[in-house]
C-alpha cells in the first residue's frame, strides 16, 4: 500500500518542562489560544490526506481521548447559542477521522514510542507528528509537502531546519548529499551531538514519513543515548541503504516543548491564526 493513510502521534511524555500544569494535564492539550497543540497536528495530517489518527498515550492522558470525542452534555448546553460555531472544527475532525489509542507503559525514547504504535499502524507507510513542534506555512502544510516527496521517492523522509550550531545538542542532526533543492540523501544521522562534533547544523524536527520496515529495525535497535531507543539510530540503518531523505521544509516551526517557544507560538497564533468570536 503506497498511499499514506495514518499518522502516529507519540503522546506519552510527562511534559516536565511545563510543571506544575502538566502534573494533571497532558502537554499535548496545552492550548494555543483556543485549540490544543495536538489538534493542530491532527489538522495538519488531515490536510495531507490522512484520516487514521494513531495516538500513543500513557497514564494521565485521558483528556486527549475525551477531546476527540463527542461531549453530549456540552453539545446540549450550547445548542442554538452563539457559542455553537466554536465546536465546528472539532466536530469536523471527529466526523472525518478514526482515532485509535495504545499505551506506552514505559518511557524508553521516541523510537520505543513509535514501535509501541505498530499495532495501530500495521504494514503500511505512515507519518509521525510530534505535537509540540507547531508549524505554520503559507501554502501546503509541512506534512503535505513531505507526502508529495514520498510519492516520488518512496522512502523514509525527515523534516529538517537550520539551527544555530550551539543548539545541536538538543536535536538529531543529519549530514547528506544534495538530491534536489532543499532535499538531502542522508548519509549520517547523530542524536544530540556536541556542537564541536556535529556533522552539520541541519536538525530533525517533529515531522516524519516512515516505511513499515522501521518496526523490524526498531526491534533490533539497542538503546542509545540516555539508554533510550532512538529513532535516529533506526533511521541510520535505513540511511546506510540510501533509503532516507531529509527535507528542508517551507514554513516556520515553533518549539512548543519549551516555555519560550510556546509563548512565542501563542502570540503568533493570536495575531495571525486565531478565529475571533463572532
Amino acid at each position: 500500500m503506497d498511499k499514506i493513510r495514518k499518522c502516529l502521534f507519540p503522546a506519552a511524555g510527562y511534559g516536565t518542562r511545563f510543571l506544575p500544569v502538566t502534573k494533571s494535564m497532558p502537554k499535548e492539550m496545552l492550548p494555543l489560544v483556543n485549540k490544543p497543540l495536538i489538534q493542530y497536528g491532527v489538522e495538519e495530517a488531515m490536510a495531507a490526506g490522512m484520516n487514521g489518527m494513531a495516538i500513543v498515550t500513557g497514564r494521565g492522558k485521558r483528556a486527549i481521548e475525551d477531546h476527540f470525542d463527542i461531549s453530549y452534555e456540552l453539545e446540549h448546553q450550547i445548542a442554538g447559542t452563539d457559542k455553537e460555531w466554536l465546536l465546528g472544527d472539532i466536530r469536523h475532525i471527529i466526523s472525518e477521522c478514526t482515532f485509535s489509542y495504545t499505551r506506552q507503559i514505559e518511557m524508553k525514547g521516541l523510537g520505543h514510542a513509535i514501535l509501541t504504535g505498530e499495532t495501530l499502524i500495521g504494514e503500511e507507510p505512515f507519518a509521525v507528528i510530534l505535537a509540540d513542534d507547531y508549524c505554520v506555512t503559507e501554502g501546503d502544510g509541512v506534512l503535505a509537502q513531505m507526502v508529495k516527496l514520498y510519492e516520488k521517492y518512496r522512502c523514509s523522509i525527515v523534516a529538517i531546519e537550520e539551527i544555530p550550531r550551539e543548539d545541536t545538542r538538543k536535536y538529531g542532526v543529519i549530514a547528506g548529499d544534495l538530491e534536489a533543492e532543499n532535499l538531502y540523501r542522508v548519509r549520517e544521522m547523530v542524536e544530540k551531538p556536541d556542537p564541536a562534533v556535529a556533522p552539520s547544523n541541519l536538525a530533525i524536527i517533529g515531522r516524519y514519513i516512515l516505511t513499515p520496515d522501521i518496526f523490524d529495525i526498531l526491534r533490533e535497535t539497542p538503546p542509545g543515548r540516555s539508554g533510550e531507543i532512538q529513532i535516529t539510530d533506526a533511521l541510520m540503518t535505513q540511511a546506510r541503504m540510501g533509503n532516507v531523505l531529509a527535507y528542508k521544509f517551507q514554513g516556520r516551526r515553533f518549539d512548543c516543548g519549551s516555555i519560550e517557544g510556546f509563548m512565542e507560538a501563542s502570540n503568533y497564533n493570536y495575531t495571525n491564526v486565531y478565529k475571533r468570536p463572532r
